[in-house]
């Protein structure tokens, strides 16, 4: 598996000058590429290595395209097929895609690398706060050292961007050689297996009757609120303009930070406490186009904690199991009948077998017995499906989202 380092850099003004001048011919290549792409004949549609051969007539053509690193060119083409090939994998799963649109000026903020000897690191700056890289054709700049810097050679990638703020980044990904392995299923013990389900009253709520609140975001929004109405009022493509734009940035980069930061803490709590984490699989875009909570859920980026989830419990060692979400909530996690109820109740009551509990309980507990009859498929009776849930409903315990952000767990 991959894993990325992402780190503020911080280029000196001449460095930092031409990083944003070859990344704006990069986006013209990028564009070019892909007008290169539409207008060839449907059934002759060029490959990146096809665009890649082409690079030196269009250099040739336009010699300003031969300035950035011809490998960072070669990059942006091959970001164009990835491009292309995520479309087409959601247009074969029923989803309404278009084409790769154009790209204005600074909507192309980023220029990578995947070749070790386009790049140096040198980690004897003499500052423990610090280390110095360089990229080809760039120059070289410091980068905080927050965690440790691998050496080049073990470096499989960088990504330098410009933030909307005017702030730099720095993503170097590599392969981490001690990545634990995932326990044998047969092995695991039921109370080391978890269902989560997402809500909207509630973050999460598990099949340990534990709820996590949902964040409150609205002192951030109604700022944001007032800098986008100070930028409104500027003369587009000003000073003024430029400067109150990156204010506004900088108050939208807050509210996304405050939410990474409460899904990095709960994730990583829930796949560092359990064996086996299993998490309904949102379809979330009918859901945002549908729903009168739209906004809610959209601020509750329930696909990147998914994301985040599977990611970590690759990293950690967990095993992380999506399920469909459809008929949890209708299902009775004792008896299986199925009971309809509107969004506004929210106790499960079944007219059959006559329990009683929490909706987003009974959910939960849903979620993991499909979990682990995934997980148990074409394995012997041996499995924790049988056993995993608790013959008694623990006292609910609610944790408020702003412990989560604080202390990074929410057991704290």
């Amino acid at each position: 598996m991959k894993h990325t380092l992402r780190s503020r850099a911080y280029l000196p003004d001449d460095v930092a000058s031409e990083a944003w001048y070859q990344i704006d011919i990069l986006r013209q290549i990028r564009n070019h590429a892909v007008r290169d792409y539409y207008n060839s004949d449907y059934n002759n549609r060029p490959s990146d290595y096809d665009q890649h051969a082409k690079l030196t007539e269009w250099t040739d053509r336009w010699p300003t395209f031969a300035e950035p690193s011809r490998h960072a060119a070669q990059q942006a083409i091959s970001q164009i097929h990835s491009d292309l090939e995520t479309i087409q994998e959601r247009r074969e799963n029923g989803y309404n895609v278009g084409r790769l649109q154009w790209q204005g000026t600074g909507e192309f903020r980023s220029v990578s690398y995947n070749q070790p000897r386009r790049w140096n690191v040198d980690h004897n700056t003499g500052d423990d706060r610090f280390v110095r890289l360089r990229l080809e054709k760039i120059g070289w700049f410091n980068v905080r050292a927050d965690r440790d810097v691998p050496p080049a050679e073990a470096i499989e990638e960088i990504i330098l961007k410009k933030e909307t703020t005017g702030e730099w980044y720095i993503s170097l990904v590599t392969s981490p050689e001690d990545t634990p392995e995932k326990p044998s299923l047969s092995e695991v013990e039921p109370e080391d297996c978890i269902g989560v389900d997402l809500g909207i009253t509630n973050y999460i709520h598990t099949s340990e009757n534990l709820s996590v609140g949902t964040l409150s975001l609205s002192d951030e929004y109604d700022r944001y609120g007032r800098e986008q109405r100070k930028l409104d009022r500027k003369e587009h493509g000003s000073a003024n303009w430029e400067k109150q734009r990156q204010q506004v940035a900088r108050v939208k980069r807050k509210i996304k930070r405050k939410v990474e930061d409460f899904q990095h803490k709960l994730t990583t709590w829930l796949v560092k406490e359990y064996d086996v984490v299993a998490v309904e699989d949102l379809d979330v875009k009918p859901m945002l186009e549908t729903s009168q909570n739209a906004k809610n859920k959209q601020d509750a980026a329930w696909s990147r904690f998914i994301e985040l989830l599977e990611y970590k419990g690759d990293l950690h060692g967990t095993h992380v199991e999506t399920v469909e979400p459809r008929g949890t909530t209708k299902e009775c996690a004792f008896c299986g009948v199925e009971t309809a109820k509107p969004i506004w109740v929210r106790e499960h009551s079944c007219p059959a077998c006559g329990h009683v509990e929490d909706r987003d309980l009974n959910a939960a507990k849903n979620i993991l017995n499909r979990a682990l009859r995934q997980l148990g498929a074409g394995r012997s009776e041996s499995t924790p499906v049988q056993t995993a849930l608790p013959t008694f409903t623990p006292q609910r315990e609610a944790v408020d989202a702003k412990r989560v952000v604080e202390a990074g767990s929410p057991g704290a």
